[in-house]
């Protein structure tokens, strides 16, 4: 069996305008100083990496590495949530989402997913040239605004969509595919890749695609009511990448999975800080050393009670705490003997 490693920390959430948060070397010290190991980068958020330049530049990369490196870090992962998320727009959200996407290419949703498409590609390359195993992003969506069927989808609009969607990803993971990067999607609420059948669909319109892997957070299956152990024993050999992120259900008479438009405060379904909720860790973790996942666990701190820095210093304490290692030897090792062929058929009476 394998160690997971960490803890890790994911920066989107942190990143900010003001000191330390506004730099990578300010948000390396702040990380190194709660006692995380690995940081998880945001690559749209240019303070902290040069995208193109990244794809480009080995030389960069290694630069990059070696700061982060010289605070006790590693970098773990790559992040294009956002950039992914404009793979696939359906016209309703496109000026919600138009915030996204550079100001240039706002208003003209072509050119925004063209944008997007070289960003993932950029992606790839700058992981590879980083010395990553693994990437994660958004699916994107075309017809979430049809999960609930009413009016009822026309015949075919599902088989459309993904078919739609895998034309779209299909280069973008052969590109990571070239160079040896698995491309992870988160699998998320609001996306069309939400859940454990649309992630079967669209693995079938990129013919399997062995790139095709799954980010594992908990939260989001929570907030869905579905079975997220269970998940980890169906889906292990392609989950890659892991978000450590709890959260909480608590319906009630008035309110119940779709949240009745209420702020998160207010809602049954609700993120919270590691160990304020209800996800099972001890279980997570142990179903994923069962499967050799080695990949990292990575705090992504999104609660609508507590404050970031009480959750993100918490947080490491967590996970490390949770991790286990794993054993290099069977417990009845010491009651075993070598394999004596003789003695094993006089056993079964041969």
């Amino acid at each position: 069996m394998k160690n997971i490693k960490g803890p890790a920390i994911f920066l989107a959430q942190f990143a900010q305008s003001e000191p330390p948060y506004n730099t990578l070397e300010g948000l390396c010290q702040w990380a190194a100083d709660l006692g995380y190991v690995g940081i998880q980068i945001p690559t749209w958020e240019s303070s902290l990496i040069d995208l193109q330049k990244a794809a480009r530049s080995k030389t960069y990369c290694d630069e990059l590495k070696g700061k982060v490196e010289s605070y006790g870090l590693q970098i773990t992962e790559l992040s294009t949530h956002l950039q992914g998320q404009l793979v696939a727009v359906h016209p309703a959200y496109d000026q919600m989402f138009d915030v996204f996407a550079p100001e240039k290419h706002r208003n003209n949703p072509k050119a925004r997913t063209r944008w997007a498409i070289q960003q993932l590609k950029w992606s790839a390359k700058a992981s590879s040239n980083l010395g990553l195993k693994a990437h994660v992003t958004f699916s994107g969506a075309l017809i979430w605004h049809t999960m609930y069927p009413w009016p009822q989808r026309p015949q075919g609009l599902v088989e459309t969509a993904f078919r739609e969607l895998g034309k779209r990803w299909t280069p973008i993971l052969n590109a990571f595919d070239e160079v040896g990067v698995d491309l992870c999607y988160e699998i998320h609420p609001s996306e069309d890749l939400h859940d454990g059948v649309t992630f079967e669909r669209f693995l079938e319109e990129v013919n399997n695609h062995n790139r095709c892997n799954m980010l594992y957070d908990p939260s989001h299956f929570v907030l869905q009511q579905l079975d997220y152990l269970t998940h980890i024993d169906i889906y292990h050999e392609r989950i890659k990448m892991f978000h450590v992120k709890d959260a909480e259900f608590n319906p009630t008479g008035r309110s119940g999975v779709y949240g009745g438009y209420q702020d998160w405060i207010d809602r049954p379904g609700r993120f919270r800080s590691l160990g304020d909720g209800q996800v099972d860790f001890k279980t997570i973790f142990s179903k994923l050393a069962q499967y050799d996942f080695d990949g990292w666990a990575v705090l992504e701190w999104e609660c609508c009670i507590k404050d970031g820095e009480q959750g993100a210093r918490e947080g490491a304490t967590f996970i490390r705490d949770h991790i286990i290692k794993v054993t290099e030897r069977a417990f009845d090792d010491f009651a075993g003997g070598k394999p004596d062929e003789k003695l094993n058929k006089k056993i079964i009476g041969l």
